[in-house]
């Protein structure tokens, strides 16, 4: 009945750490690694390698699917992410990511625009997207 119990709670564990996709429009052909997607996110890349210009997608703060995002790949907190974000505002020398409320909605911005990368829960990926990493 223990091992039962132990093998139940760490799959419900699992399950709460879901993985994160991050996307981009499929016609995007664009090379990233793990430390662009970072630098995009964090606003100190501005472009992608075809040369166009990158429109971050964010989700909301607090969301599970952005904590996860700011854990795996920013490798920040939220808190930690937030007062990043509020010395560049201050400074003038940032503008965060654009934030939006779900995945769907994610999803919908990233098919419509090609200059645009976002990220979504591994589940909720669909083909109107192109899947580039996923943490």
């Amino acid at each position: 009945m223990k091992k039962l119990m132990c093998l139940l709670l760490l799959t419900t564990a699992s399950s709460a750490y879901a993985a994160v996709s991050v996307i981009v429009h499929p016609s995007n052909g664009s090379s990233f690694e793990s430390s662009t997607i970072k630098r995009i996110f964090t606003g100190k890349e501005k472009s992608f390698s075809n040369g166009n210009k990158v429109i971050p997608i964010s989700q909301e703060a607090g969301s599970a699917v952005t904590d996860e995002f700011n854990d795996k790949v920013l490798n920040k907190s939220s808190a930690q992410l937030k007062a990043y974000w509020s010395k560049l505002i201050f400074t003038g020398k940032g503008t965060p990511p654009k934030e939006v409320s779900n995945d769907a909605e994610v999803i919908k911005m990233i098919s419509a625009n090609p200059d645009t990368i976002g990220f979504v829960s591994s589940d909720a990926v669909t083909d109107q997207v192109k899947v580039i990493k996923q943490f």
